[in-house]
């Protein structure tokens, strides 16, 4: 068998853990595929994904800044993509064809149900989602496949950048779904002030996107409220699983992968 090349495209890149985490699962699965992390600015996008399409890569993860614009460079959106409004993940089909999807949606679903537990009735509450990237609109999609009541989004730029008692009052979630708090950005404490935590139900659980570092200032001003919360190394397992099931086609070590984030 021919060894495949794959890779996670992003810009900062340094801090990720996907190389360890799909090495370890391409180990399990007995392939000789490689998989690596490389820094691809806004400039550089457009020739990695051509790269993509002339079979020089077998398969590329698409993390912050690209989730939105690389949609413009592609030949096909998948539907699970076109309802993120966001890809995270590009396949090579047929004839070289270059074919976006969004693993991040389902991987997130699943992450807040497991969360959630039997606590939240999700159409009886409010998610309230921070950001208004890739990650946040596939945030939304998930919310809004597990029935929430409706879903607010809280942006900077963005009219509402501030706390809001009444619209925390209402909340069974809250995603995280900035860089804010990840190694090499934004400290994350502006984005932690932006909840009006001492409001939120006690049932409310809380899922911050970044993993590294492991806790952010939006994780502990969740814990410190007595909230069930997560940072996203679970998320990044789950959605790299089901990203190495589209590109190769077998089902993903999932177990694996997650024990090789630490």
């Amino acid at each position: 068998m021919a060894p495949l090349r794959f890779a996670v495209i992003g810009d900062p890149i340094a801090h990720s853990k996907s190389p360890r985490m799909h090495g370890a699962a391409l180990a399990a699965l007995g392939l000789p595929h490689t998989y690596e992390a490389v820094r691809v600015t806004a400039a550089d996008l457009p020739a990695i994904v051509e790269a993509l399409r002339r079979g020089e890569l077998a398969g590329l993860n698409v993390t912050v800044p690209h989730k939105r614009r690389v949609l413009a460079l592609v030949d096909e959106v998948a539907p699970s993509a076109r309802a993120a409004g966001a890809a995270n993940t590009l396949a090579r089909a047929e004839g070289g064809r270059v074919v976006a999807h969004n693993t991040d949606v389902p991987a997130l679903v699943e992450e807040l149900r497991l969360l959630g537990g039997s606590d939240v009735t999700w159409s009886a509450r409010r998610g309230l989602v921070l950001g208004s990237g890739g990650a946040a609109r596939a945030a939304v999609a998930a919310l809004e496949r597990l029935g929430a009541r409706d879903v607010v989004i809280r942006a900077r730029g963005l009219p509402g950048w501030a706390p809001s008692a009444a619209s925390e009052a209402q909340a069974g979630a809250i995603v995280q779904a900035t860089s804010a708090g990840m190694t090499g950005a934004d400290p994350g404490d502006g984005v932690a002030a932006v909840v009006a935590w001492a409001s939120l139900p006690p049932t409310c659980v809380a899922l911050d996107v970044v993993y590294a570092p492991p806790e952010t200032p939006f994780l502990r001003a969740a814990r410190a409220r007595g909230l069930r919360a997560e940072n996203g190394l679970g998320l990044l397992a789950r959605q790299g699983a089901l990203a190495l099931q589209l590109w190769l086609g077998v089902e993903a070590p999932l177990e694996v992968m997650r024990a090789a984030l630490g």
